[in-house]
């Protein structure tokens, strides 16, 4: 067997291993680590012929990895090593390691906490980040504080801070392995702008088969990209013997064995990957490495609760592990796409999947592990709190978690879980199989798990379960459809229903499976021709197409850009299965408010669907006590203009205002003070009232009386009387619409003989007069009648003998008769 880097370090690991439960491994990319360490550790007498777990983060990687190790100890996978992946697993009886995905190591934990057997977990490629690496890697330390003291975790990586994943380990030891690496030449080629990748990536993949010896990786960020560069190819004129192979996640498993083997004798390769092929996996013969530069990563948005892929500039680190793919086994060269610029300004490392992925697998799982909120556990980064909010929030609206205790899994959730699929397909198939639909539900979640497998424009997804039951015309990716198939029969096994394809009638119920699903993207037609989400956002279809004009529909898929997200996959769905399948959803709610443009209570009947209406009237008899809420609403917002004040009405107000002054035990009647108590004073008089005409009717004066006790009426009669009794005999109206400075207006002439300025609220307020001219024109005001008299009154009786000639002014009014007529009367 070949010596590896990683031999070098396998004793110190060994010995670290037997002295402490946790350990690093920071190994260069290439070192050996995944295929060799797994078997140098399987005879340590601490092991105790238990079994050693190592996650990988793709499938690929996991049988890769796992024939790979079998192979050499001259075994066939199944036998000493194995490997468990969705869908295919291989192990048997004398299996002391299991190669597994992440979301295997998930299911084992739920299944037996105390990993009953297993020895060891080894955590292979962590700096890759995935969610649910960071949840195995959480629930794996639990289960070591509370169950297993013995059980050992290892973590290991390429390219890795290592301080910080010691740190939650319980400062482990880190063990470095330099690796061993031919040199790499780098190439940077800038990519217009404006132009697509796969523009430049031809160029250069030409460039280097006429320029460089041995096979080529192409790193793209999807299938679309693949697909479009494989077109460009064919049509470019390749010399012979150069073979192009894809490689994505997507790709049935042989497919993918046979892009990462050595090309055939005498030909060369051209392998376009994803970043499938950025670690773990060794693609057999290459020496060139094509990097675009970009990953497409997913983006969860906790604005609209809604996940979609992202394209981003990969970073550094990920660039470093593709430039390494050229030097595995041989001196090899790296064209980035990019310039030396644009590279000092990539991120050093990838963002950790679980602070932008969606965090509803993740909740389920912890909900079922009985943890209700995640800082129970230890983490390297926590979920973000607000995904994870909206995560518990859709997982009760499922029926996965007890209603009001996000850490209770109902039997529901709890057989949701087992299913391996994102809570809304595993919620949707769970449902459709109780109405006889659960093999369409299993084929449309194989559907809604991958990428769209029809290259139309229609977003109707009837078009994409018929192609994949056989039944359409439509142009498809045929291995993508295969593949799904696949998928959905085992779907279909492992529930034991029938494995053949559903029915062709079947995918007319597509729209009430995706409700299952999408709960909250059933939408609404708007009278536009957009669509209202039942979850409150709006939505629209980016062409005329027949689902334009549906009624009603569930988005299956929606791109979250801008104020309206744009559908681009959905299924109508009739008002009557709406009705029939999602009564759960729906809530009969009265309204009763007040109608600021009518000035009336106005009240009506919804039946609501989230944000949706489904149907709407008046409300023929509604609640009186929810009428006069919406009454005093509507006079607290518009004020209490909307009773009908008379001015007898306001100078009663006024006048109580003017006694609270004075004595703060009054009852308070200021706008302010009637409006907060609404309830208290007004309730007795508005029973039935809902408009502002039926306020007319009020006799607001009797009804501020009446707020007043007797003693009150009499005190304010008393001392703040309405009238005041001049002179001249008149009783004189007194104005209180100032409380603030309450004035008489009265003719000059009623006053001769009065001394000193009238005084009201037992003396201590002096009426300000307002002195008037026989023709009732203002001529004087004051609060000083004694000072007017010894002052300003020959001035004044000047001008009024000159214009009023006829009427009495004499020289001295203190001592003259007081008259309400031109000239007092002679007796």
């Amino acid at each position: 067997m070949n010596r590896l880097p990683i031999d070098e370090v396998l004793p110190e690991l060994a010995q670290v291993l037997q002295a402490t439960s946790n350990a690093v491994l920071v190994a260069a990319p290439g070192a050996g680590k995944t295929t060799r360490i797994p078997l140098a550790l399987l005879g340590e007498h601490w092991l105790d012929s238990q079994r050693i777990l190592m996650l990988e983060p793709r499938r690929i990687a996991a049988r890769s990895a796992a024939r790979f190790m079998a192979a050499s100890i001259g075994e066939q996978a199944g036998g000493t090593v194995g490997y468990r992946v969705r869908m295919d697993t291989k192990v048997g009886p004398s299996t002391r390691i299991e190669v597994v995905t992440e979301g295997v190591l998930t299911r084992m934990l739920q299944h037996d906490p105390a990993l009953e057997g297993v020895g060891l977990v080894i955590f292979d490629e962590f700096h890759e980040r995935h969610l649910n690496s960071d949840l195995g890697l959480a629930l794996c330390l639990q289960t070591q504080a509370l169950f297993r003291e013995d059980l050992r975790i290892l973590v290991m990586s390429a390219t890795i801070e290592a301080e910080p994943i010691a740190e939650l380990l319980g400062g482990a030891p880190v063990t470095i392995s330099e690796g061993r690496a031919y040199p790499v030449d780098t190439i940077y080629q800038a990519v217009r702008q404006e132009g697509r990748l796969e523009e430049a990536v031809v160029p250069a993949l030409l460039e280097a088969i006429a320029k460089h010896e041995g096979d080529i990786l192409v790193f793209l960020p999807g299938a679309g990209e693949i697909r479009r560069v494989q077109g460009r190819l064919a049509s470019a004129g390749l010399p012979a013997g150069v073979d192009v192979t894809p490689l994505y996640g997507g790709m049935p498993a042989e497919a993918q064995d046979k892009a990462v083997s050595a090309a055939e004798q005498g030909r060369r390769k051209i392998v376009l990957a994803t970043s499938i092929a950025e670690s773990s996996v060794t693609v057999r013969g290459v020496r060139i490495v094509i990097d675009g530069g970009l990953s497409r990563v997913p983006k969860f948005s906790p604005r609209t609760g809604m996940a979609r892929l992202e394209t981003v500039p990969v970073s550094v680190a990920s660039a470093d592990q593709r430039r390494g793919r050229a030097g595995r086994e041989a001196p090899g060269v790296c064209y980035r796409l990019w310039t030396e610029e644009q590279h000092r300004q990539l991120p050093p490392q990838s963002e950790p999947e679980i602070r932008a992925a969606d965090m509803a697998p993740l909740a389920l799982e912890l909900a079922v592990w009985g943890i209700a909120d995640p800082s129970e556990l230890e983490w390297l980064d926590a979920p973000p709190a607000a995904a994870y909010g909206q995560a518990t929030q859709l997982l009760a609206e499922l029926g996965a978690t007890e209603p009001g205790a996000p850490g209770t899994p109902t039997s529901h959730g709890r057989a949701m879980a087992e299913l391996g699929m994102h809570p809304r397909l595993s919620h949707m198939v769970m449902k459709a199989t109780e109405l006889g639909l659960g093999g369409a539900a299993c084929e449309l979640a194989a559907l809604l798990s991958d990428r769209d497998p029809l290259r139309t424009r229609s977003v109707d997804m009837r078009l994409r379960l018929a192609a994949l039951q056989g039944n359409s015309k439509e142009e498809g990716d045929e291995a993508a459809l295969r593949r799904m198939a696949e998928e959905s029969r085992q779907w279909k096994q492992a529930l034991g229903l029938p494995t053949g394809k559903s029915s062709r009638e079947s995918a007319e119920s597509c729209g009430l499976l995706l409700a299952f699903a999408y709960p909250d993207r059933i939408a609404q037609r708007r009278p536009d021709g957009r669509f209202l989400l039942s979850g409150g956002r709006g939505a629209a279809i980016a062409e005329l197409q027949p689902l334009s004009g549906a009624a009603f529909l569930v988005a299956a898929e929606l791109d979250d850009t801008g104020t309206d997200s744009r559908i681009r996959l959905a299924a109508p769905i009739a008002l009557e299965e709406l009705h029939a399948h999602c009564a759960q959803l729906i809530q009969e709610e009265t309204e009763v408010r007040w109608d600021r443009g009518a000035e009336a209570v106005r009240a009506r009947r919804r039946t609501r669907l989230g944000s949706l209406v489904l149907r709407e009237g008046p409300l023929p008899d509604p609640d009186p006590a929810l009428v006069m809420a919406a009454l005093f609403h509507g006079l607290r917002e518009q004020g209490l203009g909307l009773l009908p004040w008379t001015k007898p009405a306001r100078q009663l107000q006024a006048r109580a205002l003017l006694m609270r002054k004075h004595n703060a035990s009054w009852p308070d009647l200021s706008e302010e003070g009637l409006l907060d108590s609404l309830e208290a004073w007004l309730a007795p008089y508005v029973s039935g009232i809902r408009s502002r005409s039926e306020l007319g009717k009020l006799n607001m004066t009797s009804i501020i009386e009446n707020l007043l006790s007797w003693q009150e009426r009499q005190q304010l009669e008393s001392e703040v009387p309405t009238h005041l009794t001049v002179p001249s005999g008149s009783r004189i109206p007194v104005d209180y619409s100032d409380p603030d400075s309450p004035f008489l207006a009265v003719r000059l002439q009623e006053l001769f003989g009065l001394t000193a300025t009238p005084r009201i609220a037992g003396g201590k307020l002096p009426v300000t007069l307002h002195l008037l001219s026989p023709a009732h024109r203002p001529v004087q005001v004051t609060r000083d009648l004694a000072s007017f008299w010894q002052d300003a009154y020959f001035e004044v009786k000047k001008d009024l003998k000159g214009r009023y000639p006829k009427h009495y002014w004499p020289d001295n009014p203190l001592e003259a008769a007081p008259t309400n007529r031109a000239k007092p009367r002679q007796h």
